[in-house]
């Protein structure tokens, strides 16, 4: 592979830097050469409203949407919040539902929380529902991740750091 591929991560924790955070910025090396980007804010998008979402998005989704589109890969990482996706996250494909910018998007989803499981099942149902293209190997479920990530954001456990070395082995093999 001799392109530089743009990778657009989107970090579903409401918190600034947090584990999930510290997550993506460890593939980030993983994946050097190549660019990942972060998408920098999703407070920044407004609540989703479906008589805008169409013909009137607002400058903001509309950036997000032109960001998911141009990128090579997506990668979502997110944490579980009360068994399912925060809030911020849902409305981020809540706006991309009416297009087709997910569709057939080589796509890595990694959920890293406590628990992790019913988040993890619901961000695959969704990304398949927008027609992402990803496989069991582009799928990365991190339990318990607080004790795996120290305060500095270093990963600090080995069986999680080599599970994100075979990630994104396999999303990098996903996007050619």
């Amino acid at each position: 592979m001799s392109k530089t591929l743009q990778i657009l991560a989107i970090i579903g924790s409401a918190q600034s830097n947090s584990s999930n955070e510290s997550i993506v910025t460890a593939l980030a090396a993983m994946l050097h050469p190549h660019k990942l980007t972060i998408f920098p804010d999703l407070k920044s998008l407004p609540h989703f409203d479906p008589e805008q979402s169409v013909q009137h998005p607002p400058e903001s989704v509309q950036l997000l949407r032109t960001q998911i589109e141009q990128a090579d890969g997506i990668i979502i990482c997110s944490p579980e919040y009360i068994f399912s996706i925060p809030s911020g996250l849902k409305n981020v494909f809540e706006w991309c539902v009416a297009t087709t910018v997910f569709s057939d998007k080589p796509t890595g989803i990694i959920t890293a929380s406590a628990s992790g499981q019913k988040a993890h099942e619901e961000l695959q149902l969704i990304l398949k529902t927008l027609m992402a293209r990803f496989t069991s190997d582009t799928t990365l479920l991190i339990p318990g991740v607080k004790g795996k990530v120290n305060e500095a954001g270093d990963i600090t456990d080995t069986a999680t750091k080599d599970a994100l070395q075979i990630f994104s082995r396999q999303f990098l093999h996903l996007l050619s």
